[in-house]
């Protein structure tokens, strides 16, 4: 299965306030916020969405193609990124800007302020979809994952021209997006992918109903943090999957994008959606055990094991199959 992945790439600053941002709030004052918080620690990582979702599906075995506009400091990312089984081959250099810049501090809670500098992202707008697929065949999907809102509508408007199946992801760019901006990224969707805040929002930005949603897209999957993900598509009762079980809570940074990936490479495998979901719950718990969203380490034994402890013998029957060639192994 061809599949593209486009959307942001960035170096992530992850810090970590020693309590809650909510203590911090006055109920009463917060049209007029103005707070600093000091943090314990720093860390800076490899992160944007695209490249998370592409690390891996990479990792997993695919060899999806990344889709995105990113800066002159690219070469060492690059590496990672290719060593790790994305094909990296069709971004975008900038030849001014850097690569995008994602800042974010985390709190006890696991409750997170983050800002987001485009950097290079901000060209992804003149990426052209269609020389890339004269190099690689037409993609069976393409992920259109959070990135330059004027990239995000085009890509969904030429998957719909030429019939390619996609998946929309607006993430973080809901709130950039009006309502107009966000039917034309998802209308036609073979997938989309929100969790429940972004419901909500794109519910209240585009007048739709969350009904009128569902019936604009194939499939609707929708996280519920702690509870799991709910999969629901027209005429079929939803599907409701929960979590597997941490060792720890770390850092939440990048877990979205992680089950993003499991549940693509399901889909890649020909694996129903609840396998799939399964499959990106348990990559998404190991993301959340980790400092960073591509610093996760495991066997295909231990991935499997852990699958079975969370989820039967039968659903790691039927991903076990297709762990051949896997990218923690070599």
């Amino acid at each position: 299965m061809k599949i593209g992945v486009a959307g942001s790439v960035g170096r992530d600053h992850l810090m970590t306030f020693p309590g809650k941002f909510t203590d911090s709030l006055v109920a009463e004052s917060l049209e007029k916020v103005s707070l600093s918080f000091l943090v314990d620690g720093l860390d800076i990582r490899r992160g944007g969405c695209a490249a998370n979702i592409a690390f891996g599906m990479g990792v997993l075995g695919l060899n999806p193609i990344l889709i995105a506009a990113v800066g002159k400091d690219f070469a060492d990312y690059e590496a990672w990124l290719t060593r790790h089984g994305v094909d990296t081959s069709h971004v975008l250099v900038s030849e001014t800007l850097h690569t995008a810049l994602y800042m974010v501090t985390t709190d006890t809670e696991l409750n997170q302020i983050a800002s987001f500098f485009p950097g290079a992202m901000s060209e992804a707008r003149n990426i052209e979809l269609q020389p890339i697929m004269d190099k690689t065949g037409t993609f069976d999907l393409l992920v259109i994952s959070p990135d330059d809102p004027e990239a995000m509508l085009r890509h969904s408007e030429i998957a719909r021209q030429q019939k390619i199946a996609f998946a929309a992801d607006p993430s973080q760019q809901m709130a950039r997006m009006n309502g107009e901006e966000i039917k034309r990224l998802i209308e036609g969707a073979s997938y989309l992918f929100l969790n429940e805040y972004e419901l909500a929002l794109a519910s209240q930005k585009t007048g739709w109903s969350d009904a009128e949603i569902l019936a604009c897209v194939d499939v609707r999957i929708v996280t519920l943090g702690s509870q799991g993900v709910k999969i629901e598509q027209k005429g079929h009762a939803p599907i409701l999957v929960g979590v597997a079980q941490e060792k720890a809570k770390v850092d939440p940074t990048g877990i979205g994008d992680s089950f993003r990936s499991g549940f693509i490479a399901g889909l890649a495998w020909g694996l129903n959606h609840e396998r799939c979901a399964q499959l990106g719950s348990m990559l998404a718990t190991y993301v959340i055990e980790t400092k960073g969203t591509q610093e996760y380490r495991f066997t295909r034994d231990e991935f499997l094991a852990r699958f079975k402890s969370a989820y039967g013998q039968s659903a790691a029957n039927d991903v076990s199959e297709h762990l051949i060639h896997f990218g923690f192994d070599a």
